[in-house]
């Protein structure tokens, strides 16, 4: 890491730039690296029943799968699928046709959903009945390709006759063949949707060169090497899911274990010690019921927990490496960096001394980042906690079809991450939270999740396998905005009071407002619904105005 005159962090930014196969397509270099191993084992599904495949014969009826898609007319096809090898198949597959996979969160409302499709242009989605079963109030377009039904109409024979090309061609020579592009760079590879916590889901257009970056910068961290078996239950509309355990996976052929939900915790942890798995990735809330549910001895395989998408309690990542024995990896990224910008590695190669200090790690090289002051937009000194801003190889163009967004989302070309982070003097990134989870209150800014702490721990809630309070901030016309606090249990006012002022925070800090709610409102991925909770303060807010 150098940080140059103008307070930039500069992680070999020109040079990786320069590196060729960002020009690449992401088909191609998956194509080849599967072709190279086809007897590795690549993927498991254990979605129903245990279905292994072989790299070769993934790439083979992936061949076959994909000149039937070809095709379907228009550049994006919907794919609706849990993790497993139908997603897989089906997003190599649409690639190979030099076509866009767009992976849709089928967990949002249709309202967002229809969004979304109109948004992409979607006239076809490939699925299963089994899933169109499940899903009754989805959108679907009036073309839906059913997956297993399309897989049954290929001959084995045809399929294996494909094998025996990957076995028995070179692989450059396959592809002109089939016509499997070999350029990607630039051009769109890939529509993913934001998750929408805070509003409506914004399509992050991804390209071969984010994409292919990601995955460069992943393997040059040595972290999720050939020979690890990775715990693959995040879905392929999650960016994490998309890179990380489909593309970076089939471009270095490491075997995936593959489950549909990370909620179902003693199933996950029984894969980990049924099928070796050594990487297990998910969020410290996805995390956090392993403590109750699962023995130690369960994943006595595992080597790394790795965590993301949302800020690690304090504690935690000890807590788990003492309980379980596996190294506990942060990691910081967004959608729209396709997604991973750090990764403590320090923590996962064992060089961590002490306790878990709370950084992401280093920035990934091929990228640049800088701090800069929410209030004055002016850039100061990395160790300054401020908005991080970055810029490199895996940091995406900008919003679909929404100029308005991708102009306040960038400064030039430094992407505004809208997380306030800082630096210390070796280049480890701290995340302090998101903008949209502080409160100005009293000119002071008050951090929601510092807050939501304090109160955790003088509950005692550290064990609770679900959410059990969240705090926001509203519009409030007397004092500016306010913060409300939402619980799923009973809490006295003056009780919160007298206990906060124990754990130390400032009288500012402490909520009046006090709500009481059945569940707190989550996302799939286990992240506050901070959209549902803000709409819901500010209309508690106004009812008490308009009460007065």
């Amino acid at each position: 890491m150098a940080v140059t005159q103008s307070h930039v962090v500069d992680c070999s930014y020109e040079q990786f730039s320069q590196r060729p196969e960002l020009q690449g397509h992401i088909a191609s270099l998956a194509f080849k690296a599967l072709a190279r191993k086809p007897f590795e084992p690549l993927i498991v599904d254990l979605s129903n029943g245990r279905k292994e495949m072989k790299a070769g014969l993934f790439l083979a009826a992936s061949i076959a799968l994909s000149r039937k898609l070809k095709k379907i007319p228009g550049r994006r096809i919907g794919v609706v699928f849990p993790s497993g090898i139908a997603s897989s198949m089906t997003n190599l597959a649409i690639a190979m046709a030099d076509k866009v996979p767009v992976n849709l969160n089928f967990t949002i409302g249709r309202k967002a959903l229809e969004s979304s499709i109109a948004r992409a242009g979607l006239t076809h989605i490939v699925s299963a009945r089994p899933m169109i079963s499940k899903l009754p109030d989805f959108p679907w377009t009036e073309n839906v390709v059913d997956f297993v039904d399309t897989l049954k109409s290929i001959k084995k024979a045809e399929i294996m006759g494909w094998l025996g090309a990957v076995v028995s061609t070179p692989s450059s020579l396959l592809m002109s063949w089939l016509g499997v592009p070999q350029n990607g760079g630039d051009r769109e590879a890939a529509l993913l949707f934001s998750s929408g916590s805070t509003g409506d889901p914004k399509g992050v257009s991804l390209s071969h060169r984010n994409i292919i970056g990601n995955c460069m910068q992943i393997g040059d961290t040595g972290l999720l090497e050939t020979g690890e078996v990775i715990l693959a239950n995040l879905p392929t509309f999650h960016s994490f899911g998309f890179t990380v355990n489909l593309w970076y996976t089939m471009m270095k052929v490491v075997k995936t274990v593959c489950l549909p939900n990370p909620l179902e915790t003693r199933r996950n942890a029984q894969a980990v010690q049924d099928e070796g798995v050594t990487v297990m990735i998910g969020t410290p809330t996805l995390f956090r019921p392993y403590f109750k549910k699962v023995e130690p001895e369960m994943l006595r395989n595992l080597k790394f927990a790795v965590a993301g998408a949302e800020k690690t309690p304090d504690g935690f990542a000890d807590l788990w490496e003492k309980t379980f024995g596996s190294r506990f990896v942060v990691g910081y990224g967004l959608t729209e960096t396709s997604p991973v910008v750090c990764a403590d590695l320090d923590s996962a190669k064992g060089h961590r001394k002490g306790l878990f200090s709370g950084t992401a790690g280093k920035l990934f090289p091929g990228m640049q980042a800088r701090i800069v002051d929410d209030a004055t937009g002016e850039v100061v000194e990395p160790t300054r906690t401020g908005v991080l801003h970055v810029r490199g190889v895996n940091v995406f163009k900008g919003y679909l079809g929404d100029m308005e967004s991708t102009s306040r989302a960038f400064d030039g070309d430094w992407f505004k991450t809208g997380d306030l982070a800082r630096f210390d003097e070796k280049g480890n990134i701290f995340i302090e939270g998101r903008i949209s989870r502080f409160s100005k209150i009293g000119g002071e800014m008050v951090p929601h999740g510092t807050v939501e702490q304090a109160i955790v721990q003088a509950y005692h809630l550290e064990d609770s396998e679900v959410p059990m309070l969240a705090v926001t901030g509203a519009r409030d016309n007397t004092k500016g905005e306010s913060l409300v606090l939402f619980t799923s249990f009973d809490i006295d006012a003056t009780e919160l009071r007298t206990k906060l002022i124990a754990e130390g925070l400032p009288n500012l800090w402490i909520p009046r407002r006090i709500r009481k709610v059945d569940a707190i409102p989550t996302l799939a991925s286990g992240k506050l619904d901070l959209r549902t909770l803000r709409e819901s303060a500010q209309q508690s807010i106004d009812a008490e105005e308009e009460a007065v």
